[in-house]
């Protein structure tokens, strides 16, 4: 449990000290963030702020991570590094699509096809990877068989898998890079989805399969519970201290840097702690928010005629008149409310099969 404490603290402080330094620098740079033209017009004033402030956050959890383990003489997990693995490599491909559209001017930063394939490559090297490498148990960090509180049914076989893995990447990054328009939106919500699966690691460790007094109907067939925790509490630390900045008015944004990054986190801690189906209740406003666009876009293609006043939906309720930090609260209460259900349903889940 001092490895928990350790890493919240750490991703919390150097992410405090670390984003003020990183604004400095891209504002030297003149790296700032480009705003619509058909968006609300109050995101006009924010147009020149710096962002690819994902990059401070990504660093305070990965030295945070590492500086945890040597502090505490304990060895890393697979299943933590794969979940790193995943979340700073999608990172990288969102720093590819930020630093072409800030530094070298082209409005759409990587062609899609170009971004698309990053996202590919990262995430089925982590599906993949996660498959292989078992433990004395045989356990390997993520199982063929889906998941909703604990694995269920039959295994669907790891190329359905490989496919099922990349459907969750792509979703939660996509879903956290929509929800990523209104200042500390998106990175207030991924601070509880975070504590939530802190909380799921901690649980699940204390009721693991591999501990003799703890197995039996109900224990969690979770590979590394416990350290998964520690990456959880990393980067809620993380998140928290960019929060700091990146509230209104935010003096940073995440850009695709952050926003890929934390959506593949997600998607990682809940493959690898066995939670997939449960991450869509956990994280609940960002597929909220997500549909909103789907919605939109289907409604537009198939009558002409729009749902929203405009997608996502943050963006619906600041034209209907609300302020953007009347939105912001409100929209964490919701993601508050999702997180309080998903964590209700993963206890029932423990009670019902005990």
């Amino acid at each position: 449990m001092k490895q928990i404490l350790i890493s919240g603290v750490l991703g919390l402080f150097l992410s405090l000290i670390g984003t003020p330094l990183l604004i400095k620098l891209l504002a030297s740079k003149g790296y700032g963030q480009f705003i619509r033209d058909d968006g609300p017009k109050a995101h006009h004033s924010k147009r020149g702020t710096p962002t690819m402030g994902g990059i401070a956050f990504i660093l305070a959890t990965l030295v945070a991570y590492a500086v945890t383990k040597i502090i505490t003489s304990e060895k890393p997990t697979l299943s933590g590094l794969l979940v790193l693995f995943l979340f700073a490599g999608l990172g990288l491909v969102g720093f590819l699509d930020d630093y072409i559209k800030i530094v070298k001017q082209r409005s759409l930063g990587l062609r899609a096809k170009a971004k698309m394939a990053g996202q590919l490559i990262v995430g089925i090297a982590f599906a993949i990877l996660s498959l292989n490498f078992a433990d004395a148990r045989g356990a390997t960090p993520a199982s063929t068989k889906l998941s909703f509180t604990q694995d269920f049914g039959w295994s669907i076989g790891p190329v359905i898998f490989v496919i099922w893995a990349l459907f969750m990447i792509l979703a939660m990054s996509n879903g956290v890079n929509l929800t990523d328009g209104l200042d500390g939106l998106a990175t207030g919500a991924s601070v509880m989805v975070f504590a939530a699966y802190t909380v799921i690691g901690v649980w699940q460790y204390g009721q693991s399969c591999a501990n003799p007094l703890t197995a039996g109907p109900g224990c969690y067939d979770v590979r590394d519970p416990l350290d998964l925790a520690v990456v959880a509490a990393a980067l809620m630390g993380a998140c928290f201290g960019f929060l700091w900045w990146n509230t209104s008015p935010a003096k940073i944004f995440m850009g695709d840097t952050g926003s890929l990054a934390l959506g593949g986190a997600l998607a990682g801690l809940a493959i690898c702690s066995r939670t997939e189906l449960l991450l869509a209740i956990l994280g609940g406003l960002f597929v909220l928010i997500t549909a909103s666009v789907v919605i939109q876009v289907g409604s537009f293609r198939l009558t002409g005629k729009r749902v929203f006043r405009m997608a996502p939906l943050q963006h619906h309720f600041e034209l209907k008149g609300w302020s953007e930090v009347l939105v912001v609260v409100r929209f964490w209460i919701i993601q508050g409310m999702c997180m309080a259900v998903g964590l209700g349903l993963f206890y029932a889940g423990f009670v019902a099969a005990k």
